[in-house]
Formats: C-alpha cells, structure tokens, sequence
C-alpha cells in the first residue's frame, strides 16, 4: 500500500523541516508543495498580497498531479503544502486513496516568531494572519492526524509516525531506517 503524507498548516508552522525529516526516515519521494506555485503566485506573496482561491486551485491542482503520479508509479511520498480549507483538502484527496493529512500545529506566538526569523522564503510574516483566517482545521472525519509542533523536527516526526499507526512507514515501501 503506497501512502502519501501532506504535511499540512499555515506558514511557518513547521512543514519543510518535519517533512524532511519524515523523509530522512522514510526514504520516500518528496516535493516542496511551495515549489509547485506559479510564479505569479510567488510574486503576489512576496509582495505581501494574500492568495485567494482563484490563485491556489491551479497549484492545488499541479499538487494533485504529483501525488497522482506518485501513487501510479507505486511510490510513497511526502508533499508540503498549506492545505488551509477543506475543500483544497477534498481536491487533494479526490482519487488519491493514499493521501493522509499530517496537520501541523503550534500556538499562533511561535508561528510568528519562526516566520518572522525566516530570511530565505518568499512569503513575508505580514501574511500570516490571512492564513490563520482562512485556516479550517482537520477534522476527524477526514483521514490524517494533527501534531503539535512544539520541539525539534525529529520530535514532531518521531510523534507524527507514532500517530499515523496503520499509516505508518511500515506499512508502505521504502527505507525505514529510524
């Protein structure tokens, strides 16, 4: 069974080192959900105007694809991506029967200050608060987990496979080294 973790929540949440370190254990496939935005939609957010629904469906759409991709070939794989409203998250799991939320959580302070300590991303800590409002959370119906990101990355991942249990890297192919 292939499984595909969407390491999800708002920016600055956590979700490149967690889903580098679930990658670091796993020895899936990865993509940085971030490298899959047009550049238009880069350009706005670095400009520090919100993205709206009518930029995220094409890069929802190009993330879908990938996940597609990697179940067709066979392959497990992690994927950042915000993943804010359950609608992007029903896209994303519309036909990817692998797809499982990893729902990154943390108290609003500590997003801020790790965006607000970031030099090297697009997005700045002024559009935070628009994703904080557009966030809906996971709920239980809908299949992942939600994690709480106080700790280092190994912590986090260490307590995200540990919440997965049917879901976890054992069941699915590649390195499980740990």
């Amino acid at each position: 069974m292939t499984v595909t973790l969407v390491v999800m929540g708002v920016s600055g949440v956590g979700k490149s080192s967690v889903a580098a370190e679930l990658v670091r254990r796993t020895g899936w496939q990865f993509v940085e959900g971030d490298d899959l935005h047009p550049e238009s939609n880069r350009a706005k957010m670095a400009s520090g105007i919100p993205l709206d629904d009518e930029d995220r469906w094409p890069w929802l759409r190009r993330v879908a694809a990938w996940i597609g991709e990697q179940e067709a070939a066979g392959r497990s794989a992690v994927v950042t991506c915000s993943a804010l409203k359950r609608s992007y998250r029903a896209l994303l799991l519309d036909g990817h029967p692998s797809v499982r939320f990893v729902h990154l959580l943390a108290p609003p302070e500590l997003i801020a200050s790790r965006v607000t300590a970031r030099t090297d991303h697009y997005m700045p800590p002024s559009l935070l608060d628009s994703q904080l409002a557009t966030l809906e959370p996971l709920l239980p119906d809908e299949p992942g987990i939600r994690v709480d990101t106080t700790g280092d990355a190994a912590t986090v991942a260490e307590r995200a496979l540990e919440q997965l249990g049917d879901h976890s890297p054992e069941d699915a192919p590649g390195d499980h080294s740990r």
